[in-house]
């Protein structure tokens, strides 16, 4: 028998980050009081292309009824028990076209929306809640636009979503740097080396400028301003100069690029949502630093320890804020799907919960205000003006 207040479907799409389970969980306990199902989409938006609408079929690998009891379970810890993936239905290649779909579905990149909006249709899902970054939410506009009554809550590590201050995840990622970058001071002081530290933002710094501010490295490099390399290794020398222990830390964007240079990537082909996959930039400073750091430090080459953190900052258990702020947005959500409003992106703006627009998410770029807040010269944060800013200081101007 259905739901008195209807069905509500959740996803989790791109990559995991600690507070998509309490998020989850937010949402199901308090709809499940209101008179509420709720089914759990699995793989993202892979669940929704890959479903089977046939009574018998065995699509437990697509979706599941979420009771308070698995919910509570695993609401305490990170990652998504819903699992994810970097699926986007309208543009899904020829060879991950489901078998039963392939007479109807033969070109390279295919349009899979009219089979996902059949399949939340045969769920019964009233109203949809998809947890993401932009790419994951993009396609929720999408379907808002189809006419799926969608409420988005804003997930990455980045936080580069536009129109919110915060995204899930983000305080774990930074806490966890921080903690990182701490403990290999250890080994970049007993050498007296340069320590290059590769972090997560594509095209947004934010996880490299918060925790450099925070004092976890002397310089960072960051996507939205091309770096001189010769002023950074300047730059570390007299930092390491200056530091008793004889060693500098720079972190490093993955998406940060040379002057004049293009972003690195590790390999060449792309995701569904156009994206290839980045990796080794922080390789390449590391050669460079020690190849000009001679000229700087009286003929004398310094050696590097060198690190991608990658996922390290992304698994493991949420912290406080990545506890508390998904418990808020999942609740949010559930009150304007309540209140029968739709077509909005749960967010924080100014210290306060709030919710905006979902198109929002496509209609402008969130990234560093370089102007604002980098300090192009010293290659690090600028570390004034902070009255009246939000908590972690720099956010989306968008709204």
């Amino acid at each position: 028998m259905k739901a008195k207040k209807g069905v509500i479907g959740i996803l989790t799409g791109g990559g995991d980050v600690p507070g998509l389970n309490p998020a989850i969980r937010a949402v199901t306990i308090r709809a499940l009081r209101e008179g509420c199902q709720v089914i759990g989409i699995r793989r993202g938006w892979a669940g929704l292309v890959d479903l089977v609408r046939e009574k018998d079929y065995d699509n437990s690998e697509n979706f599941q009824t979420l009771t308070e009891d698995l919910v509570s379970r695993t609401g305490r810890t990170g990652g998504t028990f819903l699992h994810t993936s970097r699926t986007n239905p309208s543009r899904v290649e020829k060879s991950r076209v489901p078998l039963h779909l392939r007479d109807t579905y033969a070109a390279e990149k295919n349009d899979l929306t009219p089979e996902v909006l059949k399949n939340l249709d045969w769920l019964g899902i009233d109203y949809l809640i998809p947890i993401g970054g932009d790419d994951t939410l993009s396609y929720g506009v999408r379907l808002y636009q189809e006419g799926v009554k969608v409420v988005a809550i804003p997930k990455t590590m980045d936080n580069d979503v536009p129109g919110t201050d915060y995204c899930i995840g983000f305080s774990t990622c930074v806490t966890r740097t921080i903690s990182m970058t701490n403990s290999l001071r250890t080994s970049a002081g007993s050498h007296e080396r340069f320590m290059v530290l590769e972090v997560f933002g594509r095209y947004a710094g934010f996880t490299a400028m918060l925790p450099t501010m925070a004092g976890a490295a002397h310089r960072c490099v960051i996507p939205e301003y091309q770096f001189d390399i010769e002023r950074l290794t300047e730059l570390l020398v007299a930092d390491r100069q200056k530091n008793p222990s004889h060693y500098s830390v720079v972190l490093v964007s993955e998406g940060a690029m040379f002057k004049g240079g293009e972003m690195v990537f590790e390999k060449e082909t792309t995701d569904a949502f156009g994206h290839k996959k980045l990796g080794g930039i922080g390789d390449l400073v590391s050669e460079k630093l020690k190849e000009l750091s001679p000229k700087y430090n009286h003929g004398k080459a310094i050696n590097t320890i060198t690190q991608k953190l990658g996922y390290l900052v992304r698994c493991g258990d949420p912290d406080a804020i990545d506890s508390v702020v998904p418990m808020a947005y999942g609740n949010l959500a559930l009150d304007l799907l309540l209140g029968r409003i739709h077509g909005r992106l749960v967010v924080l703006r100014n210290g306060r919960y709030d919710n905006m627009p979902i198109d929002t998410v496509t209609a402008s770029k969130k990234v560093v205000n370089v102007k604002e807040h980098y300090n192009v010269d010293r290659l690090r944060p600028h570390y004034k003006s902070f009255e009246m800013k939000p908590l972690f200081i720099m956010t989306s101007e968008a709204g």
